[in-house]
Formats: C-alpha cells, structure tokens, sequence
C-alpha cells in the first residue's frame, strides 16, 4: 500500500506508516508494563495522563505517546514530556487509530501493553492490578471498563468479571500476543469498535478451543473525563 514518507527534520523523523517505525517486538521484554497514549488535538488532556501515570505508576513503568500529526497547539508541548521513561513518536500525516496503535505497541518494551485513552486519569496505580490479571494464562486482556453482548451487535457495560470485550479507555494484553496476532487492522481509521475486535482477536484460541477471557478488573482508581 502507497503511505506518506517519512521525514526526518534534525534528530527527529516523522513516520509515514507504522510499518517504518523500528520495531522492538524482536527484543527481549524489559520492565514491567509498556502505556501507549495517542495524541492529536487534545494537548491538556494527554499531559494530564501523563503526569498521573508518572505520579501513580509502579517503577519499571515506560510510556509510549504517539503524535498522529497532532495540531500545531497540541505538538507544542510534547517534546516536554519526553523523559526516561517516556518516548514520543512521531507522524507525517494523521494516521488514523489503528496505524497509530500499531506504532505504539511497535514500540512496546515491557511484557504487558496497557492501551490507554487520553482522557482517562489514574488517581492510583491502574497498572499493577492490570499486569496482576494477565498473569493468568487464561485471560487474554484486561481493562478497567468492560463491555457484553448477547449478539455481537449491540454491546452494554458490563459489571466487573467475565465480560466479552474491554473498552479501549483502559486494554491491557501481553506483548507476546500483539506480535503473534497483529498487526490491527488500519482500515480502523476511527476509534469505535476497534477495541472490541481487538479484544476478539485476543481472545481466539483457534477453531474448536475454548476462547480465552476478557475481564474487566473490579476497582480500578482512574477517572474518566470527556472523550
């Protein structure tokens, strides 16, 4: 497929396809959990995630954000926030959701991914509860919001426990995983349903084995603002 090039302006490269941006999927895993954030318009809100997984995440925690062709007000502050424990990546162009995602967890150095929306806060540590549910071998993702459905047509929240897919407010998964069953699906432009494939995609175990679990974990300390 045809993608925008890439473009590096000093020591910095903007990125035209998530299939260009070094990957360290390859690499032993590292740390404890990998959070991707994606950035476009909303500049407040990723720096108030930011600030609160630095202040309520456990050590060995690393941060990935990537900048979709954020708005000129939204890029300026970015390069702030880089420190080391965070990287930010950059586009050429707005990549969508999927591509955007894709970058991210490319760029995942710990065992556990944990996707999370920009408009989501911590307000303690969301991440040791959410590791703490994958080390179970039959959960495939975990979340701190969960979804149900008795037709995959329509969903409603779902109370903590089982539940058949995570919103992507707050969808963790193992590394493993994403490189066995990835990349997503880029034809994901917008954010809506793509959580819910993904979380599918996760739980498959092939035909004729039990599917494994999607569990919303009870109590997790975030708030969630606007989206």
């Amino acid at each position: 497929p045809s993608a925008p090039p890439d473009v590096r302006e000093g020591e910095r490269v903007r990125y035209g396809a998530s299939r260009n941006v070094p990957s360290r999927l390859d690499e032993p895993a590292v740390g404890l959990a990998t959070v991707v954030l994606i950035a476009t318009d909303w500049p407040e809100d990723v720096e108030r995630a930011v600030r609160a997984l630095r202040a309520t995440s456990p050590e060995q925690t690393s941060i990935v954000v990537v900048a979709d062709d954020p708005s000129d007000g939204s890029a300026s502050g970015l390069d702030s926030l880089v420190g080391g424990d965070l990287e930010v990546v950059w586009t050429t162009e707005r990549l969508g959701q999927g591509a955007a995602t894709n970058i991210g967890i490319r760029r995942a150095s710990a065992p556990v991914v944990v996707l999370m929306d920009a408009s989501v806060e911590p307000t303690g540590d969301v991440i040791t509860p959410l590791t703490a549910a994958l080390d179970d071998p039959t959960v495939a993702v975990a979340g701190g919001w969960g979804i149900s459905s008795t037709d995959l047509r329509t969903f409603e929240d779902a109370p903590a426990g089982d539940v058949d897919a995570i919103e992507g407010y707050l969808l963790a998964f193992r590394r493993s995983d994403a490189a066995e069953r990835g990349p997503l699906d880029e034809r994901f432009r917008f954010y809506r349903n793509l959580d819910i494939w993904w979380s599918l995609v996760l739980r498959d175990a092939g035909e004729g084995s039990e599917p494994r679990r999607a569990v919303r974990v009870a109590g997790i300390p975030a708030e969630r603002h606007e989206h």
